[in-house]
């Protein structure tokens, strides 16, 4: 019994070595027959392989043609989606737009806020400057509402005024001034600011339709008042004829209106009345006639040119007597500049002035003060 067993226990043994080994050898057979078709196939992909390219190629243009093919008609769809949206577009830009506005009821008139409407104002300003009947004065004029702003006259303030919720204020003094010249500006005293402007006002001893405010800015000169004038504010005090062939006019006129010089109706020039009433212009004649008989106008013209005053001379051309002097007394206002352009035509003659009257300061010289010009 004991035999029989242990030969049956050892038969066991064998065979399941011996299957062990099978299944080892199996396991190994498979693993190089996995490599080995591994190492094929990495082989393969190595490999140029131009015809299965080509087939590649062909499968691939098979594929778009059939796409195609598929999808023509949603692609003819989507074009004709297009071309109609562009013709509604253009149809609706060539076609006016009716609006039907709707119902709009009747406007609520409300009163104007005045205080929304004031322009703004960041420097004094002048509205009106006027010389009233009796020689007085009104001076209007606006600046930041709420403030205090003074009247300035010839360097001096005269008034302070306290300007209402637009601005604005009005002076209006008791008493009249005289005839003279008098220069008006504005400080606004609450905010230290001056006024940009400045205004020129002449009184007249003819009254106040022969006076005059202009308000003076550095784009030139405004009237706020223009005059009325009369013949008797223009005159000629002194004419001169050199024998250089200059003529030269001096006089009185109203302060910063212009006269114009004509000889025969032929116009040769214009100046400027000074703020002192004078004024002197010289123009070249050329030769003048003795004996013959010359008509000289001198006119005045307001601020738009018209003429307000003209004065006719007419004379009759005398002998010269060949003098190399002439004499000129200054006037308030005048310069030796000035004085040389109008008998010598150049200003820049001054200094032969100055040395033929033995002036050391050419800049100054003295009302009354007469004056040598040397002719020739």
């Amino acid at each position: 019994m004991a035999t029989t067993n242990i030969n049956k226990t050892k038969r066991s043994t064998d065979e399941i070595i011996n299957g062990a080994v099978n299944r080892q050898q199996s396991w190994l057979e498979k693993r190089r027959n996995f490599t080995r078709e591994f190492l094929r196939k990495f082989n393969m992909f190595n490999t140029k392989q131009p015809e299965q390219k080509s087939v590649k190629q062909k499968t691939t243009n098979e594929k778009n043609k059939n796409t195609l093919r598929s999808y023509w008609f949603p692609m003819l769809c989507a074009l004709l989606v297009v071309l109609i949206a562009v013709v509604v577009m253009l149809v609706k830009i060539n076609t006016p737009v009716k609006v039907i506005a709707p119902a709009v009821p009747e406007p609520v008139i409300k009163p104007i806020d005045k205080t929304n409407s004031v322009k703004e104002i960041t420097k004094p300003e002048f509205d009106i400057v006027r010389i009233e009947e009796n020689g007085k004065l009104v001076i209007a004029g606006r600046t930041i509402p709420g403030d205090n702003v003074s009247v300035i006259m010839n360097n001096k303030i005269i008034a302070t005024e306290h300007t209402n919720k637009n601005g604005e204020f009005v002076f209006a003094p008791a008493n009249a001034y005289k005839p003279g010249n008098y220069v008006i500006s504005l400080i606004d005293i609450t905010k230290n600011i001056k006024s940009e402007n400045s205004v020129f006002v002449y009184i007249s001893e003819r009254g106040y339709k022969n006076s005059t405010s202009l308000l003076l800015t550095k784009n030139g000169s405004k009237f706020l008042q223009a005059p009325n004038v009369e013949d008797g504010d223009l005159t000629v005090s002194k004419i001169d004829y050199l024998e250089s062939g200059r003529l030269v006019v001096s006089g009185k006129a109203l302060p910063k209106l212009r006269v114009s010089l004509s000889l025969n109706d032929k116009y040769l020039g214009y100046a400027r009345v000074s703020s002192y009433k004078n004024y002197g212009l010289g123009v070249d004649v050329g030769k003048l006639k003795e004996g013959a008989t010359y008509k000289m106008n001198v006119r005045l013209h307001d601020g738009e040119g018209n003429v307000v005053a003209d004065i006719e001379h007419k004379f009759v051309m005398p002998n010269m007597t060949g003098a190399n002097n002439t004499f000129y007394t200054v006037r308030r206002g005048d310069c030796l500049w000035i004085i040389a352009r109008n008998f010598l035509r150049k200003g820049i003659l001054f200094t032969t002035i100055a040395k033929e009257n033995k002036i050391e300061n050419p800049d100054l010289i003295f009302p009354e003060q007469d004056l040598k010009i040397p002719v020739k």
